[in-house]
């Protein structure tokens, strides 16, 4: 595997062209772009990042189609490519992306079955790791980053619509975002440090997600 030096210089490119026919002719004609200025580099990327996230789970590049089963929306391909070092779905991630937006990065919890639901709101309920997951939460956007997630409009049953922590327990799903719009570094090695940078910010949060939310044992939806 070659070291991560950027993501290629027609990426971007080929995101808009997709966005604009998102098409089998289109993918067709250009698969090429799409495997060396943006699945290679990502694959790179994702090798230079292993050795300080081992520890955190396997890393993974999503494929590039869309499930259309079962949505309204029926185009064929996702018009990003993102990747993923995670042990199991829900019990912390460091997610990265690259698309017509740009590069994203995210972590924390992004779905969570049942089982999952009912440790996060247990540990949120407790002073202690409660109170932890909100020091966290709050300082990631302080400095930015968009905390976003499936939330109940009201408070989840049996719990007091009192609670210090009622907002944090209304979530199904928790998880941090932080965004870059295309510029030059997204091309160049110093893209490798944005993204080890911003996981890094990512990691108290995630342990939390790993000692308090863990993985599911339902069988996956």
């Amino acid at each position: 595997m070659t070291g991560f030096t950027g993501f290629g210089e027609y990426a971007i490119d080929f995101y808009d062209g997709l966005a604009a026919d998102n098409s089998k002719t289109f993918w067709d004609a250009n698969k090429a772009t799409y495997d060396t200025d943006v699945k290679a580099p990502m694959v790179a990327l994702l090798g230079a990042l292993a050795p300080e996230f081992a520890d955190s789970g396997e890393p993974r590049v999503f494929r590039p189609y869309r499930d259309v089963r079962f949505g309204k929306d029926k185009r064929p391909y996702k018009t990003h490519c993102g990747a993923v070092v995670e042990r199991g779905r829900g019990g912390g991630a460091y997610y990265v992306e690259v698309g017509t937006a740009g590069l994203r990065v995210g972590g924390g919890c992004f779905h969570l079955q049942s089982d999952q639901i009912a440790r996060y709101r247990t540990a949120v309920a407790e002073d202690v790791h409660g109170q932890a997951l909100e020091k966290i939460v709050a300082k990631l956007a302080k400095a930015g980053w968009e905390i976003k997630g499936d939330r109940l409009k009201t408070a989840p049953r049996g719990t007091d619509r009192e609670h210090p922590r009622i907002e944090l327990l209304k979530h199904r799903s928790l998880y941090a975002m932080f965004a870059w719009p295309p510029d030059d570094t997204l091309h160049e090695p110093g893209c490798l440090d944005r993204v080890r940078k911003a996981w890094r910010a990512l990691r108290a949060f995630n342990d939390w997600a790993r000692d308090h939310v863990g993985t599911s044992e339902l069988p996956r939806r």
